[in-house]
């Protein structure tokens, strides 16, 4: 990847956006997680909305997409605006989106646009914060990513990490007022350079400085031996609680369960899907997210970063992102069509923001948050559907507009929780989950 694309604008370095906090080095996240699980859960069932999906996969675009260029684009407004891409039919009659996305067109029938949504905040942090958390920033309260939210909130499939992430995410404690147990499983590598190739997947944060990797786990009693005077020492910085004996040992089991090593063995795979996804780390990544839901993960966040296109920015897409984003992108939905796993598995495109209509003197588009475009497919949702319209220059939302908080209530209404269900921070403060946001019914299938 070029070495324009490790940062962006505003100087965050891709390797910046996940940040496991105080769980240190040997990965004191998923042991608290399992402490903190034990205990009862704070929400109740009562009242919830009908469950219809089981798990997320968060496909993250960062840096902010031109989505007027993607997934909204206006042929017929001036140069200056509608830029150099044309629009293509969909399998959906009246949707058509970006020339550089032949194979997701092909998928649309599965999925829906959201064309109206919209905020106001056009910095990459704050927004990312918004978008990943379904709440504005404020500097009162950390609020957790969804991932951390489902984590929290549904119950978890023994032998796998209830929530796990490749890559670039941009929130540095993701629990949020949650706590670090509840920050993502992380996961670093690739997933092989051809399509025989085994994956070199690796869990940051469980892993010790030498580097063990999930192959590396047999031998349990040197391992527990490094993790126990790991553990004793984070013990004397107040960051554990009682009796993380049981639940280090059920970290590990989860680490060396089959269902967790199976998911991440990609050589499992006929090689020709391998080769539909893409043989790359953001193509395996999808791939692997899909085996992870499959093995009963609740939610997984794939990323790819490089979308930060003040300059070139038909360039860029045209020739590196669109064709590999279309290429991933409906390979998994079409794949979790195929196993009957769509219906119960939401799929979630976005970023943090969408790219001023106008394009500036360096052939780029700059920050704009007052409109973009997601997409949505599964789990719940609409199908075939484009909800909402920008005016004729892509500028503002002119019909149904919605905000991140009101997609984050969507999602997860469709998994079965009460967007207003309340949580308690570690001080007993209670906190509704989008404080904001609302159910928009018309996402619904």
């Amino acid at each position: 990847m070029a070495s324009r694309f490790l940062t962006d604008c505003e100087g965050f370095h891709r390797r910046d956006f996940i940040k496991i906090g105080a769980a240190g080095l040997f990965g004191l996240t998923l042991p608290q997680l399992l402490r903190l699980e034990s205990r009862a859960r704070a929400a109740t069932t009562e009242g919830a909305p009908k469950r219809r999906a089981d798990a997320v996969i968060m496909v993250w675009l960062g840096g902010g997409p031109a989505t007027i260029d993607m997934w909204d684009l206006k042929p017929d407004a001036p140069a200056e605006v509608r830029g150099e891409f044309k629009p293509i039919p969909t399998n959906v009659d009246g949707i058509q989106i970006c020339e550089h996305l032949p194979k997701v067109a092909k998928v649309c029938d599965k999925a829906t646009l959201v064309r109206s949504l919209n905020h106001t905040i056009p910095a990459h942090g704050p927004a990312t914060v918004f978008m990943q958390t379904g709440n504005k920033p404020t500097p009162a309260v950390q609020y957790p990513v969804l991932g951390s939210l489902t984590t929290r909130l549904l119950s978890q499939e023994q032998g796998v990490p209830p929530f796990v992430s490749f890559g670039e995410m941009r929130n540095g404690n993701a629990g949020g007022y949650l706590g670090t147990a509840y920050n993502p499983f992380v996961i670093e590598g690739g997933g092989g350079k051809g399509k025989n190739d085994k994956a070199d997947f690796r869990v940051r944060g469980i892993q010790l400085p030498n580097g063990f990797t999930l192959d590396q786990l047999d031998d349990r009693d040197s391992l527990m031996n490094d993790f126990d005077d790991a553990f004793r020492a984070n013990d004397k910085a107040g960051d554990l609680v009682d009796g993380l004996d049981a639940f280090h040992k059920k970290a590990l089991e989860i680490l060396r369960s089959d269902k967790t090593k199976n998911a991440f063995d990609l050589t499992r795979e006929k090689p020709e899907l391998r080769e539909t996804y893409g043989l790359n780390g953001f193509g395996q990544g999808a791939l692997a997210a899909r085996r992870l839901v499959e093995a009963g993960v609740r939610f997984v966040t794939i990323s790819m970063g490089g979308w930060d296109t003040h300059g070139k920015n038909f360039e860029a897409l045209s020739k590196q992102r669109l064709p590999q984003l279309d290429q991933t992108l409906s390979a998994l939905i079409q794949d979790l069509s195929d196993r009957g796993m769509l219906d119960k598995t939401i799929v979630y495109c976005a970023g943090e923001f969408g790219r001023t209509p106008k394009i500036n003197k360096n052939a780029g588009r700059d920050h704009w948050a007052r409109s973009m475009a997601v997409l949505l497919a599964g789990g719940g949702i609409k199908r075939g559907y484009a909800h909402g319209t920008t005016d004729a220059q892509g500028m503002a939302p002119a019909t149904e507009a919605c905000t991140p908080d009101d997609v984050s209530s969507t999602i997860f209404s469709c998994l079965g929780i009460d967007p207003h269900t309340e949580l308690q921070t570690s001080t007993g403060r209670p906190i509704q989950l989008f404080r904001e946001g609302r159910v928009v019914e018309k996402l619904l299938a």
